[in-house]
């Protein structure tokens, strides 16, 4: 009897070289998930625990070649976009996910606009793109708060708001994570890591707050990665929206306490626990 083949989950993302973001992080959330994982390379950084010190968009032909050359061979279960760079990478990405053939797999956007140490990671006038043609397309979307707000110029609103406003512009479930907010809570049990996913299911809308009590790690280079990377991976797998973002979070979280404390910045997590730990 055959083995069955492994779920074959995409990462368009960039690249960083000490491995706690990106494409290498990617790549390990999608084996610890038991899957199998093919990159394409949106730019390469020049980066380390302490910060993004240059960035290097990809040639647009290489891009579109490897996409092809993917295609050619790995059809896939699903696809997780991150770090896009340039508004001419993300609109041939945005033009490859829309010549896929319908059904689409599912597809997980991770608005990757600028790194924790304030480094541009996508051109300004590209967010216009993600808003009209990437949203759209997107299972699910899965910014950090203060993306939210860009993405939907919304700067005021809540968490809540933010979800269901990105669910308005097209986006079929969005997540908005608070992970990085700083709630300046005096009680620990009221320090929570608290993520807003608004979705629908059985032509039903919801809006469901996910809580955590809040780890307090230097260890979270990567976090938004790895939790769009593990949504990707739960989807291809056959889990619901709802499932998937709960069990991304739950990886994230056992991730962060497994980090094997390397790095003078902001540390790589344990990417290399199973999803099943």
């Amino acid at each position: 009897m055959s083995t069955p083949l492994p779920p074959v989950v995409w990462t368009i993302a960039g690249y960083d070289p000490s491995s706690g973001a990106g494409i290498t992080a990617d790549l390990k959330t999608i084996a610890a998930h038991g899957c199998y994982g093919v990159s394409c390379i949106t730019a390469l950084t020049v980066q380390n625990t302490l910060g993004v010190q240059r960035v290097e968009p990809i040639s647009l032909q290489t891009l579109r070649d490897t996409l092809k050359a993917l295609l050619d061979d790995f059809y896939p279960s699903s696809i997780k976009i991150g770090m896009l760079a340039t508004y001419t990478i993300a609109d041939a990405v945005a033009s490859f996910l829309e010549s896929l053939p319908r059904p689409r797999c599912p597809i997980v956007l991770d608005p990757v606009l600028c790194a924790s140490s304030g480094a541009q990671l996508l051109e300004p006038h590209a967010v216009e793109l993600l808003r009209s043609r990437l949203l759209p397309l997107a299972t699910v979307v899965s910014p950090n708060q203060a993306e939210a707000a860009i993405l939907t110029g919304l700067p005021d609103a809540s968490p809540e708001s933010l979800a269901e406003s990105l669910r308005t512009m097209g986006a079929h479930a969005a997540v908005v994570t608070g992970g990085d907010a700083s709630t300046g809570a005096t009680d620990p049990a009221a320090d929570l890591s608290s993520d807003v996913l608004a979705y629908t299911l059985h032509s039903i809308d919801f809006v469901e707050t996910l809580s955590a009590p809040r780890i307090h790690s230097n260890a979270t280079h990567g976090t938004g990665c790895a939790f769009s990377t593990a949504i990707a991976c739960a989807l291809a797998l056959g889990q619901s929206v709802p499932q998937a973002v709960t069990s991304a979070k739950s990886f994230v979280r056992q991730a962060i306490q497994k980090a094997p404390g390397l790095g003078r910045g902001k540390g790589p997590m344990g990417l290399n626990c199973t999803a099943q730990d």
